[in-house]
């Protein structure tokens, strides 16, 4: 059923989508001249890889100036169009290709490439796949939204991310599928997946790193 759903949505998003599609190509192009699509390699449900495509929303050689380190707050790399585009997750748009394909699913840990690299508290970089909770992630075939994505702040550590994966890995239902999309849509109206801190409720400063309550109607 779920993949059906995942069919289903993401058929009548790209048909639906596709005046925006034009739209943000123009702007993209306007900007700076560059690409419109920016492609890279992830990792999905079981550890196999497949190629992720977002609208372009950095510099076109931002890979190759500053490597693929996450985003941060005021990223200097973030063009114009961009910011726009990452704050109403427009950029995300030519995933549901990805999810069409069976790639990816609206809702599920969120898709990480596989040479990811984490700074532990001395400084010392930590492979990716070393933190506990990687594996357990691919359980499940990644997804556009899910609890990390919303609930979880955006500047944790990797080890606190992936404890809201596994909420989901074991509580995943169909209800609660719908209700992290009908969340989404709400933080995509509001303008705010690029905010630090919580993007919905009002979670105090102390339960940053706490995974939400799922079982209560409004968690967080």
């Amino acid at each position: 059923m779920k993949r059906a759903f995942d069919v289903a949505l993401s058929g009548l998003g790209l048909a639906l989508s596709s005046p925006l599609w034009v739209a943000i190509a123009v702007l993209i192009k306007l900007e700076d001249g560059g690409p419109i699509f920016y492609g890279q390699e992830r990792v999905g449900r079981g550890g196999t890889r497949f190629r992720a495509w977002k609208f372009r929303s950095m510099v076109a050689d931002s890979d190759q100036r500053f490597g693929p380190l996450q985003a941060k707050a005021s990223d200097a790399r973030i063009t114009r169009v961009g910011r726009v585009l990452r704050a109403t997750a427009m950029d995300e748009l030519p995933q549901l290709w990805s999810i069409f394909r069976g790639r990816m699913s609206f809702v599920g840990p969120r898709a990480l490439l596989p040479s990811e690299i984490e700074v532990n508290g001395a400084g010392q970089a930590v492979p990716i796949e070393h933190i506990p909770g990687y594996e357990a992630r691919h359980r499940v075939t990644p997804g556009l939204t899910g609890v990390a994505q919303i609930y979880a702040d955006r500047d944790i550590p990797r080890r606190q991310k992936f404890r809201y994966d596994l909420i989901y890995i074991r509580r995943q239902s169909s209800w609660l599928d719908l209700r992290l999309i009908l969340l989404s849509f709400w933080i995509t109206c509001q303008g705010t997946w690029e905010h630090r801190g919580a993007k919905v409720g009002r979670r105090r400063a102390s339960d940053a790193t706490r995974p939400p309550d799922l079982s209560r109607p409004h968690a967080g």
